[in-house]
């Protein structure tokens, strides 16, 4: 199953975040990361890691008498889907304004930056001077706010 198929909660993302990290993990080794991070109750870790197998996110074999998690959605592929899945549910002409917030707000290594800049420099060679806003499939808006109206069958 791929994580294309699987909505991963806010939650479900933290027991994640631990299995990636650590590339498998005993349910103690979660228990004991997410208690201390979150404050969360054992049971409720327990409960999560049951919705993550049942999803087929995560794989569970036994080791003596511990369970043990191994990640089925590779880190990079998830947080790709998730991002994108961000940036679909907003209008293209803001991608570039909240892009800009994000990188004001997260840090960055210098090898970060120097990635996006060539990724930019790339992007710039085709970029247009204006997007349209695509929020309603009838109507073309130049920028938010001001619409001109065309036909459906001029699209």
């Amino acid at each position: 199953m791929t994580a294309k198929t699987v909505e991963i909660s806010d939650a479900e993302w933290q027991i994640m975040r631990v299995v990636w990290t650590l590339q498998q993990a005993t349910s103690r080794q979660i228990i004991d990361n997410l208690a201390a991070k979150n404050h969360w109750k054992e049971a409720t870790i327990k409960t999560l890691l049951r919705r993550l197998v049942q999803k087929k996110v995560l794989a569970t074999t036994t080791q003596k008498r511990s369970f043990v998690y191994h990640p089925l959605i590779n880190e990079q592929e998830a947080i790709d889907l998730m991002t994108t899945n961000v940036f679909e549910k907003i209008c293209q002409m803001h991608v570039g304004s909240a892009l800009q917030s994000l990188v004001k707000q997260f840090p960055l290594t210098k090898n970060d930056i120097s990635a996006l800049e060539t990724e930019l420099r790339q992007k710039y060679q085709t970029a247009p001077e204006q997007l349209p806003c695509d929020c309603l499939p009838t109507m073309h808006l130049d920028y938010h706010g001001c619409a001109m109206a065309k036909s459906k069958k001029n699209f």
